[in-house]
């Protein structure tokens, strides 16, 4: 059983390198972040991977929005309505939005996310700003209609696809490893937003536990085949390395070979 994982970039912003290490770079320039969504396909069904977000917040948090994000997912040919399974990987503004797209899916979280966004830690600005209330709000009311299915620590979903908490830049974070052509590939969101951020294990600033973060590193590593198997999060050099799934700009195949 393998799968095929097509990576869509929906956003993007500009930044600097002092913004995206924990302790500050000696060499600061340009350091662009991308916004993407993931979506897999197999013999088991389609799975997407987290659900971005929309106009309103990028307007509100002075983002760009490429394209919406039913139009990314309509691009691979994949109908939300349709959709069955949706991974969230944590409940961060760009993680977690569009709640109306998905009415026939569940949603897989991490338990320790849905703690951590209800929490005591919430009544702190600096811990709660990566989140959008009303995504919470949604997940809380998807919980009360029965769309949610609560996983804690590692847990195969379907024959060569699982998940694996790994906490570190949000405390219930989870990584979804992806058996492919090419081996296990491990989709790690925001345990490493840039490749450097893994190869250097230097952790991106937000981060609500700085000793889990520096562990998601190695369990990456122990996940995938290789450091090669390794997608981060908002890289764009993801766009760089992987071939073009023929059906747009901005969408790539990950169970293919690096170019």
């Amino acid at each position: 059983m393998t799968y095929e994982i097509h990576a869509i970039r929906y956003g993007q912003m500009d930044r600097m390198r002092r913004d995206n290490f924990l302790h500050l770079d000696d060499h600061d320039g340009p350091m662009p972040l991308d916004f993407f969504i993931w979506v897999i396909t197999g013999d088991h069904g389609t799975f997407v991977v987290d659900t971005g977000f929309d106009q309103t917040v990028a307007d509100r948090r002075n983002r760009t929005l490429l394209r919406p994000i039913h139009a990314a997912l309509e691009a691979t040919g994949t109908d939300p309505a349709t959709v069955k399974d949706v991974i969230i990987t944590h409940l961060h503004w760009d993680h977690a939005g569009n709640h109306d797209l998905f009415p026939q899916a569940r949603y897989h979280l991490q338990e320790k996310e849905m703690a951590f966004a209800t929490g005591p830690c919430m009544c702190n600005h600096t811990m709660n700003r990566p989140f959008e209330v009303e995504d919470v709000q949604h997940m809380v009311k998807r919980v009360f209609e029965g769309r949610v299915c609560f996983h804690d620590g590692s847990k195969e979903i379907a024959p060569g696809l699982s998940l694996h908490w790994v906490g570190g830049h949000s405390g219930g974070l989870q990584v979804v490893r992806v058996k492919t052509r090419r081996g296990w590939v491990v989709l790690a969101s925001d345990a490493t937003h840039y490749y450097e951020n893994f190869e250097k294990a230097a952790p991106f600033p937000i981060v609500a536990n700085v000793g889990d973060a520096v562990r998601a590193f190695r369990t990456l590593r122990e996940l995938a085949t290789s450091d090669a198997h390794v997608i981060p999060g908002h890289d764009p050099l993801v766009l760089q390395r992987y071939p073009s799934s023929g059906l747009g700009e901005g969408i790539v195949r990950l169970d293919a070979d690096p170019v």
